[in-house]
């Protein structure tokens, strides 16, 4: 006898925050109605939400490449993990069936045709929306999202544990897999002790079987080293040519085999390439606000004489996404984060823009 489908009781309204002065820090929690799946999409019920640094850029506009300002009562974020209540027309015919747990990343849908897609890089897509920029996000108790599209949520790993890694650990472990180095080098990461550079350090030391030293202030240094660092170093410290030269002291003379720079600092880019070992790797991860400038250093004759390296990396794609979580559900990487909720989404920010933060905030949407 078939079992009676799954349903759920879908209440009209939700609450959500919404950016309610951009170009300020400040966030309002609203009560919006449900939205109606569409063709192809799925409506989940949020549980918990991560909450980036990129989250905090384009509520503010920092970002000077940005397009357009993000627009007034926008719903913000995109690392979001909750439960398949509704399909819509189409949507039935996948992969994705009422009470799956799925995520939702930067990247909320892409169109698989574009070279970008056909190439791997779904999450560069040509036609792609960004979750929390002119798409509804995931700071949110209910949201629509493709049903092509859902990242599946290994069981094992709890809701809380998996949000952070739909974006910093995929743009974690995205960029490891651009830097070159091979198992046993050494690789340096730069903003050790954030959101995405305590998540860098485990899939860099625990994952890929590299030496790691990491960066950051002086207060970080515990959690960058229970996070695999075999060495720590304290910037405030260090003038970048010392940084350097304490680098490769600590590469036996050589330099690092690479440079993943999670730091979304101008300083931190200057300072990398003198850190790298002949034929090494820079990988940009980390976006400074404000005025766009050159990467400090940066000269032809050197990276020419030097064999050096700067490759650019930015979250990642569905298959990564997979794989990263794979690595948390075998207990590999584990999120360093603390819970909060919607209506503390303001405080929040304010201490992510005052460096206040270590490693992670999710919001429990329940």
């Amino acid at each position: 006898m078939a079992s009676d489908p799954v349903t759920y009781d879908i209440p009209k309204t939700f609450k959500a925050a919404v950016y309610d002065n951009p170009g300020h820090i400040s966030t309002k929690v609203e009560e919006l109605p449900v939205p109606e799946p569409g063709p192809g999409q799925v409506l989940v019920r949020l549980t918990h939400s991560g909450v980036c640094r990129s989250d905090l850029s384009i509520m503010t506009c920092g970002w000077e490449a940005l397009p357009f300002p993000v627009p007034k009562g926008q719903i913000g974020g995109h690392e979001g993990v909750g439960i398949v209540q509704k399909l819509g027309p189409g949507s039935d015919v996948g992969t994705v069936k009422l009470g799956d747990r799925v995520g939702i990343k930067w990247a909320a849908a892409m169109c698989g045709t574009c070279m970008p897609c056909r190439n791997g890089f779904d999450g560069h897509c040509t036609q792609f929306k960004v979750s929390g920029y002119f798409t509804p996000g995931t700071f949110a108790q209910y949201v629509l999202a493709p049903a092509n599209y859902v990242t599946p949520i290994p069981e094992g790993l709890e809701s809380a544990d998996a949000a952070p890694l739909l974006c910093a650990g995929l743009t974690s472990y995205s960029a490891l897999r651009k830097c070159g180095a091979k198992s046993g080098e050494w690789v340096v990461i730069s903003g050790a002790g954030g959101g995405l550079g305590h998540l860098a350090v485990q899939i860099a030391a625990r994952g890929m079987a590299y030496r790691v030293i990491g960066l950051d202030a002086g207060s970080k240094e515990a959690l960058v080293k229970d996070c695999g660092a075999e060495h720590f170093l304290d910037i405030t410290k260090y003038s970048s040519e010392a940084l350097a030269e304490e680098i490769r002291k600590l590469t036996e003379g050589l330099g690092a085999a690479s440079v993943v720079v999670c730091a979304g600092v101008n300083a931190a880019y200057a300072q990398a390439l003198g850190m790298l070992a002949f034929g090494g790797t820079m990988v940009c991860v980390g976006i400074p606000d404000g005025q766009r400038k050159e990467i400090g250093n940066s000269y032809p004759a050197h990276l020419v004489g030097s064999q050096k390296r700067i490759v650019g990396s930015s979250i990642g794609n569905q298959r990564e996404a997979i794989e990263v979580l794979a690595l948390a559900a075998r207990g590999v990487v584990k999120t360093h984060y603390k819970l909060d909720n919607l209506e503390n989404l303001t405080t929040v920010f304010k201490d992510m823009e005052e460096n206040k933060m270590e490693g992670r905030v999710v919001l429990d949407l329940r």
